[in-house]
């Protein structure tokens, strides 16, 4: 069997000096069946390495339902790294950040009032359920027992969040506890009082940044007088939220950064090799004194796109590294034109028009407090008799509301734009529909609860007796699916439906920019959340989700189409640029 250590000056792997050339590629964010070909082309970039996070909340959304299957299963993803004769780096966290909702961590276990990322017994208890699990795949695919993972990590930049040592001592015992022999490793920033706070001195300490390279290596050697130097999260592009632009990096700058890690003897990780895509309902949000959530797009301006084709940076990584290590002389194959055609959409009707939840609370609830994992729940109240228009008022909306009054949209409320009042009419019922947009991934405001917060008032006096009516937007879009006669264009919000003809399975880039704000899925697949605000304007149908003949396409609008029609385009467009 192989083994792979910790030397004086640099990893070893059977006993000889190694540099691990590695790239983020998180298998969540991919379709499971395109999974080999990322990993293939990892190596044909010249990447000996790949490394992946464990996003605890894809495995157990809900307590006790734990799934490593399908797009869970993190054993097959591992199997395929090993397949391509590539190492492979696991970082469970607990939390991951990674721009996905919640960091990683499920929304049972942040909800209420309890310590996380902490010693806190209650805490520990469920993290090592979660844990064990893990390693339970990961251990048997160790190197030193034939399989690829040569790193595990511990926590996950925790040095910008906590300097609980009980906590990560814990998380130690946990992982050797459970088999884990490979070298454990910590990540942070290279700044002094992150990385003395966030790892222990039997933790290989690695770092994070995306330039200055020799300052930010003697920082790190400061903390790691030892070993190898790593930076283990080497950032080659940026993430992108809603009413921003699409974040890039200079390619020969990104190259040049690149080239001065190796050339200084370090390991790298490269953040990200390929992005993905953020399906479904699982990006993340920022929150540094404004609310901004996430794109569905994951594309990261990396080697790889979010389609899975290389980018002019794939080949100039590849010529750094080859300055470096053997680089295969294949290329990866030019990606087939994806179809480009515009099918016409059909009304189906409304689709927020479900009926009231159980019965009345004195205030709305929650959508933690409802136990509710998708995207929106509707609140209906009675309003009390007045003589003209009134003051709404709200504690806060988490995360963007349409207020309705008998049925009329009066307007919206945005945490984004700092939102708390709206003047409304007269009227008899009272109806917020409020989205979840994205669980905050970073800092402190990890488990924020979701929905109105408090008892809304109008003018001053509380509203009462409010029915929460959670909307499953995925079993939503199941039932339109099968609809069939055409409704009123006009009805808001409304649901759409198209069918797509191929002549066979083959990636798609479906442009939204006709539309509004909404979510769309092709076959049953979610694609993920659109939003006219941009930056993005595609979504990526993978072509695992596609079938030769028609491909239905629903898509639940909350405002408006500007155009009834479905376009595809021949590719990915992510938006504007700050250039």
């Amino acid at each position: 069997m192989t083994s792979f250590s910790i030397g004086d000056t640099d990893f070893l792997r059977d006993g000889q000096p190694h540099q691990v050339i590695s790239g983020a590629l998180h298998y969540f964010r991919v379709h499971p069946d395109q999974w080999q070909d990322r990993i293939r082309k990892a190596r044909l970039m010249g990447l000996n390495t790949i490394e992946t996070y464990v996003a605890w909340n894809a495995h157990e959304p809900r307590r006790g339902e734990w799934d490593a299957t399908g797009w869970n299963d993190l054993g097959r993803f591992l199997d395929l790294v090993h397949a391509e004769g590539l190492d492979a780096i696991v970082r469970p966290g607990p939390y991951i950040c990674a721009e996905w909702h919640n960091g990683g961590l499920p929304n049972w276990l942040t909800a209420g009032e309890r310590s996380l990322r902490s010693s806190d017994p209650e805490f520990l208890v469920d993290i090592s359920a979660y844990l064990r699990r893990v390693y339970e795949i990961v251990a048997p695919r160790q190197v030193d027992r034939g399989g690829p993972v040569v790193l595990v990590q511990i926590e996950n930049e925790y040095g910008a969040y906590g300097s609980d040592k009980a906590y990560l001592e814990a998380l130690v015992a946990l992982t050797k506890g459970a088999g884990i022999t490979v070298p454990l490793t910590t990540v942070d920033q290279p700044v002094d009082q992150m990385l003395a706070d966030g790892s222990l001195p039997e933790l290989h300490k690695t770092g994070s940044f995306g330039s200055r390279t020799a300052e930010r290596l003697a920082t790190l050697r400061a903390h790691q007088p030892t070993g190898p130097l790593m930076c283990s999260e080497f950032w080659d592009g940026w993430f992108d939220w809603w009413g921003g632009v699409h974040h890039t990096t200079e390619v020969d700058a990104a190259a040049a950064d690149l080239d001065a890690l190796l050339s200084a003897g370090a390991s790298v990780n490269i953040y990200m090799f390929h992005g993905g895509t953020n399906f479904g309902l699982t990006n993340g949000a920022n929150h540094k004194g404004r609310y901004l959530p996430i794109v569905t797009s994951y594309d990261y301006d990396a080697p790889l796109d979010e389609a899975g084709n290389p980018t002019a940076k794939f080949f100039a990584f590849r010529d750094v590294i080859a300055k470096y290590a053997p680089v295969p002389e294949e290329l990866p194959t030019a990606a087939s034109p994806s179809p480009t055609l515009t099918v016409p959409m059909t009304p189906v009707g409304a689709w927020t028009d479900a009926s009231a939840g159980d019965a009345a609370t004195e205030g709305p609830l929650t959508f933690d407090a409802l136990g509710h994992l998708s995207a929106l729940v509707r609140y209906d109240v009675e309003l009390p008799a007045t003589d003209g228009p009134g003051l709404l008022s709200l504690e806060e909306v988490r995360d963007l509301a349409w207020v309705r009054v008998d049925g009329q949209p009066i307007g919206t409320l945005s945490r984004t734009r700092h939102d708390r009042t709206l003047r409304i009419p007269a009227g008899r019922t009272l109806s917020i529909l409020v989205e979840d947009q994205g669980r905050v991934n970073y800092d402190h405001r990890l488990g924020e609860e979701k929905g109105l917060l408090g008892t809304p008032t109008l003018d001053g006096v509380p509203l009462t007796g409010w029915h929460s009516t959670p909307l499953d937007v995925a079993a939503i879009a199941d039932s339109v699916a099968a609809r069939t006669d055409p409704a009123d264009a006009g009805t808001r919000p409304g649901a759409w439906v198209a069918d797509i003809p191929l002549d066979a399975p083959t990636d798609l880039f479906l442009d939204t920019a006709a539309w509004s704000k909404g979510y769309a899925f092709v076959n049953g697949f979610f694609l993920g959340r659109y939003w006219r605000n941009g930056p993005q304007r595609t979504l990526f149908v993978p072509a695992p989700a596609t079938r030769a003949g028609d491909n239905r396409l629903v898509v639940l609008e909350l405002e408006n189409l500007l155009v009834p029609h479905a376009e595809l385009v021949a590719g990915l467009l992510l938006g504007d640029t700050e250039e």
